[in-house]
């Protein structure tokens, strides 16, 4: 683990707020938590950044909050937009040169092999994540922006990354490694790397505690299920197995990424269909999925369509499915002993049908869901199998943003605080 560096202005002892950021190509997300009680105090949303119709909307959380806000205008850059962010804070008296504030943690979406643990943040790490851009070019570059954006807001705070592919980083070489020609493997960092690590960690440790059991004493299987969807086998509170790969595209089917196909398909577009490689990457990663099934990539909306009789959209909700079982059942057999399955992220946490589905069949693993339990909507952990059940079914909310913040302030704190 980084510690800081000597030139890191010293964290006092009442510097108990962490800024988790995460910066995409044309959006910054935050929030401001305050590690005392990990209540939130601030959340915000800057999008549309380069446009002349971006949109800032800030929500104060603390019981003075002002209710929330909401500007139309243009943001040139990620340094505009952090300025508005730093801004609105401000306005609430939260404001990024108060004392109170410890660190900045940063998601960073790829970590390669080096970074296994959240980093305090120099010049040398910031260039390692730039090196790392041919392997995330979708998501790197805006997190690297990001990180530059804020250091020169204030470069005497700690400012933390913390990388989804962390938490993957304890799989076996036997699950990690592709079955390709090694020398070429190794030279061009060609591995499964995994991500939604902090989703992952931050669910698998939860769904333990709702067993009332320690992590490493719990085998889980964490469905990870938004736009984007993931995976991973968890066996005593380390990941052994994840369903995406060098790159987020791999793995379960998405809102609109293919997830796994065969890697001739990509030779047979090229040579009958004479796409380019920027086209199919473009087709695979933002024209397949469910979107390219149907038409559509919000699961409401399918089930929608599917209450009203459309064969199109049964036909992806049942690919979905599908796919989703095939991993259920390969985890299965990789973690040989399963305590529990949870679904977290915006389709496991809200939509039952997908749950119900996922698990329908799978009796004989000791699996089952009750349809009145999974038929309630609430953002608290929750176990939605039966007594008699031999493995839990849960649902636990994930939050991505106080497991950067924790992991941020943990590293940069003082001991005691």
């Amino acid at each position: 683990m980084t510690t800081p560096t000597e030139s890191t202005t010293a964290v006092t002892a009442n510097a108990t707020r962490v800024l988790v950021l995460n910066s995409g190509s044309s959006s910054v997300k935050y929030q401001l938590l305050d590690m005392r009680d990990n209540s939130r105090l601030a959340a915000g949303l800057v999008e549309r950044i380069g446009e002349g119709t971006s949109r800032v909307v800030h929500s104060p959380l603390t019981a003075g909050g002002a209710g929330k806000r909401e500007r139309i205008g243009a943001i040139a850059d990620h340094s505009a937009a952090l300025k508005a962010v730093a801004e609105e804070l401000a306005l609430d008296g939260l404001g990024l040169d108060s004392p109170q504030l410890a660190a900045i943690g940063h998601r960073v979406v790829h970590g390669g092999l080096r970074f296994t643990e959240p980093t305090v943040i120099t010049d040398e790490v910031l260039a390692e994540v730039e090196r790392l851009i041919p392997v995330a070019p979708l998501h790197n570059p805006a997190n690297v922006t990001g990180i530059r954006t804020a250091r020169a807001l204030r470069p005497d705070l700690p400012q933390v990354a913390v990388f989804d592919t962390a938490f993957h980083a304890t799989m076996p070489e036997s699950a990690a490694r592709y079955a390709i020609d090694v020398a070429t493997a190794d030279a061009h960092r060609i591995r499964r790397y995994g991500f939604h690590g902090t989703s992952h960690a931050y669910v698998s440790r939860r769904t333990a505690a709702l067993l009332g059991k320690d992590p490493s004493e719990v085998n889980v299987i964490v469905l990870h299920l938004g736009n984007g969807a993931s995976a991973s086998a968890v066996a005593g509170g380390r990941c052994v197995e994840t369903s995406m790969g060098l790159t987020p595209l791999e793995g379960l089917v998405m809102g609109t990424r293919s997830g796994d196909i065969d890697p001739a398909v990509t030779f047979h577009l090229k040579r009958v269909a004479g796409m380019s490689a920027d086209e199919i990457d473009e087709l695979l990663n933002k024209k397949s999925g469910l979107m390219g099934l149907c038409g559509d990539n919000d699961m409401r909306e399918i089930r929608r369509r599917i209450d009203e009789g459309d064969e199109r959209a049964r036909l992806a909700f049942d690919i979905y499915i599908h796919r989703l079982k095939k991993y259920i059942g390969a985890y299965y057999a990789v973690l040989g002993r399963v305590d529990a399955i949870v679904f977290t992220a915006g389709v496991g946490e809200n939509a039952a049908p997908v749950r119900e589905a996922a698990v329908a069949g799978l009796e004989e693993l000791g699996l089952a869901v009750d349809a009145d339990l999974n038929a309630v909507r609430s953002g608290e952990p929750r176990l939605i199998s039966p007594d008699h059940a031999r493995v839990a079914v849960a649902v636990v909310p994930t939050d991505e943003e106080l497991e950067i913040a924790q992991q941020t302030f943990a590293l940069v704190a003082p001991e005691g605080v």
